[in-house]
């Protein structure tokens, strides 16, 4: 893999986060497991990939989101936010983690347009202070007359009403990962050796070998050798969000598939992949804290933990048949075909968005409510 060469300052940031995992890994006695590996990557203090300054959105960055390719995804969003809210006394909507702030700025600007006057409070709920900075420079570029409805909060507010979004947040949970053999299951770990971090097998811990064994009764067992993950962070994820709920919908988008799908047994390696300034690759101990660490979502599981957590499962699909359904096709409409240039990026954009060989059966969306029964519009066509 041709990798660019880093700067004095990654330089710099590597050698603090190796020294950091040094020091977990010798207090842990040896190893870590890959969870907490994952997690001190990408959310270590100042160190992590999500904390630290580095740009990752974007063309410039490690990836591009949904709504950096077109601002229909936004529109959309805010189309069905409003059909919620209106079910609500105290319109509000509660982001996870919204990156460059683009996806709130496009809501907002939506809602302001399809219902002008209306207050709206948008909270985000951002742990990065170098992306809670960036985020209050787009919405003063992009919405500034509307810039003063975001606070930043640091947890859930109990009693919440309205809508929740989390756009590619759940694939970037920390996750375990297990291997199947004749001897029984094993997990996943990180040590070091001469100075190099490592990969190392151990006996599977209790959470997970229970974890594998239910997907096991359901599926058949897994043969030999088989490689894939496990979020065990999701449910307690979700239990939270049930508790500090009141009336609320929570809207889930993010690549991945049915727990069937998800455990194919040709999908035998596993889903965790790595990015790295658009190069997508599967080594996980490259450049800890400068790379992006994912795995897929298990969206059985999310409907699963969300019913034990209290909430209801309102929807399911594809994310072409969500956007279609939150008027995709009007939206694109407002495009001038005689502005050839802008036209034609906006239709390429939405090509992105919904087409089956880039995001639109890939990614998913799932609705979850607590206290609220409706018939979202972005699921009328369920897939």
């Amino acid at each position: 893999m041709n990798l660019p060469q880093l700067t004095s300052e990654e330089k710099a940031q590597q050698q603090a986060m190796k020294s950091l995992l040094e020091k977990e890994i010798r207090e842990a006695g040896g190893a870590l497991p890959f969870d907490r590996y994952m997690e001190l990557a990408l959310y270590a203090p100042g160190l992590g990939y999500y904390v630290s300054g580095a740009h990752k959105f974007g063309k410039g960055g490690d990836f591009v989101t949904a709504p950096e390719i077109s601002p229909c995804f936004g529109q959309c969003l805010a189309r069905q936010c409003q059909q919620v809210l209106q079910q609500t006394a105290d319109p509000q909507i509660l982001e996870f983690g919204a990156g460059t702030g683009l996806m709130a700025a496009q809501i907002l600007a939506e809602l302001e347009r399809l219902q002008p006057g209306q207050t709206v409070r948008y909270q985000i709920l951002e742990l990065s202070a170098e992306l809670q900075h960036r985020q209050r420079q787009t919405l003063e570029e992009r919405t500034p007359d509307l810039a003063d409805r975001v606070e930043w909060v640091q947890e859930v507010p109990e009693g919440f009403s309205g809508v929740v979004l989390a756009n590619e947040v759940l694939d970037a949970m920390p996750a375990h990962v297990f291997r199947r053999n004749e001897r029984g299951l094993e997990e996943q770990w990180v040590a070091m050796r001469e100075q190099a971090l490592q990969l190392c097998w151990r006996p599977a811990r209790e959470a997970l070998r229970q974890a594998v064994s239910a997907i096991e009764q359901e599926l058949g067992q897994l043969s030999p050798g088989y490689v894939s993950e496990v979020n065990l962070r999701l449910a307690p994820w979700l239990e939270m969000l049930g508790k500090r709920l009141g009336q609320a919908v929570v809207l889930l988008i993010d690549y991945g598939y049915t727990r069937r799908e998800y455990y194919h047994p040709q999908r035998n390696m596993g889903t965790l992949i790595c990015h790295y300034r658009h190069q997508a690759h599967d080594d996980a101990l490259l450049r800890p804290g400068l790379q992006d660490i994912t795995a897929n979502v298990d969206f059985s599981a999310v409907a699963e933990a969300g019913e034990k957590a209290g909430l209801k499962l309102l929807g399911f699909n594809s994310q072409a048949n969500f956007l279609l359904g939150c008027g995709l096709e009007e939206l694109l409409a407002r495009s001038d075909p005689e502005d050839v240039a802008v036209h034609m990026a906006a239709v390429q954009g939405v090509k992105q968005l919904i087409m089956p060989d880039a995001m639109g059966e890939r990614f998913k969306v799932i609705a979850l409510g607590k206290g609220l029964e409706m018939a979202l519009r972005g699921f009328s066509g369920q897939a």
